[in-house]
């Protein structure tokens, strides 16, 4: 509720306890409460009335057509005038970024596309693929510092090989765990 009509509700509510018996009182308030609610709806007449008749007319066919004939009436109205469509979600091409012709986005796709297959490699997975019977003490001591497993956890660990030891290894920690390893007598790879 407005502030307006709160404190015109106040007003009618104290005339009404004063005098319950005046129907004067009444009268007046209810006429005011009219006047007030008929001159909020007749500003919006008045702003419909000083529009311009042709567009009011337009406005009136508008909303008579159906949602396929609103639609139809858009991509009409998109292509008569030139308006590009525009994305609707959060993402938004930079003015100037679009290249002007129409082959050259797919060009700019293709190099996308072969760019992240030319980057070198740098996250690897690091397996464990065999080791030497008489370097398995070793083995899984060093597989116990290196995962953090208990000791019965790294035996079993090294005795289920080929198994994947880590993942997402980047390529000179990789390098090392697969030299120490490969200096015990186990066979590590880096996938």
């Amino acid at each position: 509720m407005s502030l307006f009509y709160q404190s015109t509700y106040r007003c009618c509510a104290r005339a009404l306890k004063s005098s319950t018996t005046n129907p004067i009182a009444r009268t007046s308030c209810s006429a005011l409460t009219r006047h007030t609610t008929s001159r909020r709806w007749q500003s919006t007449d008045v702003a419909a009335a000083s529009s311009n008749p042709k567009i009011s007319g337009i406005v009136d066919q508008i909303s008579q057509l159906t949602l396929l004939e609103t639609a139809d009436l858009v991509s009409t109205l998109k292509s008569r005038l030139n308006i590009p469509d525009m994305p609707m979600g959060g993402f938004m091409a930079a003015p100037g970024s679009a290249p002007a012709t129409g082959a050259a986005p797919a060009a700019a796709v293709e190099e996308e596309e072969a760019a992240p297959a030319a980057q070198e490699k740098t996250l690897f997975n690091l397996k464990l693929q065999s080791f030497d019977a008489g370097a398995k003490p070793k083995v899984i001591k060093e597989v116990k510092s290196l995962l953090g497993l208990s000791l019965v956890d790294s035996k079993k660990f090294v005795e289920s090989a080929p198994k994947l030891m880590k993942e997402g290894v980047p390529k000179e920690e990789g390098e090392k765990i697969v030299k120490t390893l490969k200096d015990l007598g186990a066979v590590v790879i880096m996938e």
